[in-house]
């Protein structure tokens, strides 16, 4: 395994991998969720590059970028048991450069839940997403169904400006209890740890009502809602059950849906959702 930091290494390095080459880009602090991405790369490529950067760009005035977990040494340490062949941990400075004035903006799949109330988060998701796709250059770039409207996000963005790779979103890796893994459940204390295990029980009743016949949003919706309302710890910030291409809530589902929500334990923000009526984003 290789690890490189800059631009220049990344692309002297690229040339001499096998094609295809498969991508995972992540902001590090890995878990078993990122793993599986860097799998089914192997299982599907011959050659996998993976990315560790902690985007500033994707960060709110108000959100954790200073205290976002980091751990490099154990990070390569796990990529290099997975096999990865080649990986890219550049600074900052070496992303976005003095002078750097371009981003990419995807419009209306951003003005709702995520993107809803973190202003600006999607604009720098996209805009490193795009850059890190223009260096690496993949036939295949790997991200989670865990962070489903990021993956949506970036799937218009790779048909929109006609990038000529796939997208392929991985099933979400969730622990014993059903807690969706999460770089920031380390933030979690013991009881906070516990209680956030509400977060899934929650979508997974609501799953079971729609597989069971129901289909009334606002129903489904609400289902969610009163699970999480049984932990005293849990702050509910959205529970939205919406058409998977464009984000939009509905009142009936007619074919799949996001179910999806965001909820604070204690001071920790936690995202979770489950696919209704498809079995992939």
């Amino acid at each position: 395994m290789k690890v490189v930091k800059t631009i220049s290494e990344l692309r002297d390095s690229r040339r001499g991998l096998k094609e295809p080459v498969g991508f995972v880009p992540t902001m590090g602090f890995l878990h078993e969720g990122h793993l599986s991405l860097v799998r089914r790369s192997r299982e599907e490529c011959q050659s996998t590059v993976v990315s560790i950067f902690v985007n500033p760009t994707q960060f709110g005035p108000q959100e954790d970028l200073t205290r976002y977990p980091r751990d490099l040494p154990r990070d390569l340490a796990m990529l290099e048991k997975e096999g990865t062949d080649l990986v890219f941990v550049p600074e900052a400075g070496e992303i976005y450069p003095r002078g750097f004035q371009t981003y990419v903006q995807a419009e209306e799949l951003t003005k709702r839940l995520e993107g809803a109330l973190r202003p600006g988060h999607f604009r720098g998701v996209a805009t490193v997403v795009t850059i890190l796709l223009n260096i690496v250059q993949p036939q295949r770039a790997y991200c989670g169904q865990k962070d489903a409207q990021q993956s949506l996000v970036i799937k218009r963005m790779v048909q929109d400006l006609n990038l000529p790779l796939e997208i392929v979103a991985c099933p979400t890796v969730r622990e014993e209890d059903g807690l969706a893994m999460s770089s920031r459940n380390v933030y979690l204390n013991p009881q906070e740890r516990k209680a956030a295990s509400a977060l899934s029980r929650g979508l997974f009743v609501a799953e079971k009502a729609f597989q069971d016949g129901e289909r009334d949003g606002e129903q489904l919706r609400n289902i969610v809602r009163q699970t999480l309302k049984e932990e005293p710890l849990a702050r509910i910030d959205y529970i939205s059950c919406a058409d998977l291409e464009t984000l939009q809530e509905l009142q009936r589902i007619e074919r799949g849906a996001l179910l999806s929500l965001a909820v604070f334990i204690g001071k920790t923000r936690l995202i979770d959702n489950v696919l209704l009526g498809v079995d992939s984003l």
